[in-house]
């Protein structure tokens, strides 16, 4: 499998989701993390801080016209769409909601699934809507691959089990073996 980058998304109950799967991972971060996920603005730019006692490597929020690189695990900021340009450069959008949310993971996923064109591993976890269902269908459909958390395992199965009903062939895993998954892909 040959992979450029990974992007994550989930809502409710996700951000314990996201610390379980960071917590398996014990190599270096050699593949960039791009994590977006839906949380109340009493969060804004402290998950950064909460996620960074999990994670081996450099953890920051992701900026406009940044260019993403390897080693580094990116948050989406709240607020903005977070988009990945055709140049590997994240874009701040502040434009209607997506699926209820600002940011959307599905904006996220499908503008990777354009830029990173089959070189891309989407993860969708927990969460209370459908949003991240259609940009994973996405990145399946450039050739890329992509894994939703077992539904039985989520706070809230709505956002796994859409994305299931609408993928051809997800790989389905609870959060310890989505955390040995990337855990192998940074070998």
């Amino acid at each position: 499998m040959k992979c450029k980058a990974i992007v994550i998304g989930g809502s409710a109950g996700s951000l314990n989701a996201i610390i379980e799967i960071l917590k398996e991972i014990d190599n270096d971060i050699k593949i960039p993390i791009i994590i977006l996920v839906h949380l109340s603005d009493d969060y804004d730019n402290e998950l950064p801080k909460l996620l960074d006692k999990y994670v081996k490597g450099i953890i920051k929020e992701a900026e406009d016209k940044e260019e993403i690189k390897e080693n580094i695990i990116y948050i989406a900021p709240s607020m903005y769409h977070l988009q990945i340009e055709d140049n590997l450069k994240f874009s701040l959008l502040y434009s209607e909601k997506v699926n209820f949310s600002r940011p959307s993971i599905d904006v996220l996923f499908e503008t990777a699934a354009e830029s990173y064109n089959g070189e891309l591993l989407g993860i969708l976890l927990t969460g209370a809507n459908s949003d991240g269902a259609k940009g994973l269908k996405r990145i399946e459909e450039l050739g890329g691959y992509v894994i939703v958390q077992e539904a039985i395992t989520a706070y809230s199965a709505i956002m796994p089990e859409a994305a299931i009903k609408i993928l051809k062939k997800p790989k389905i895993l609870n959060l310890k073996k989505i955390g040995e998954y990337l855990n192998g892909l940074m070998k």
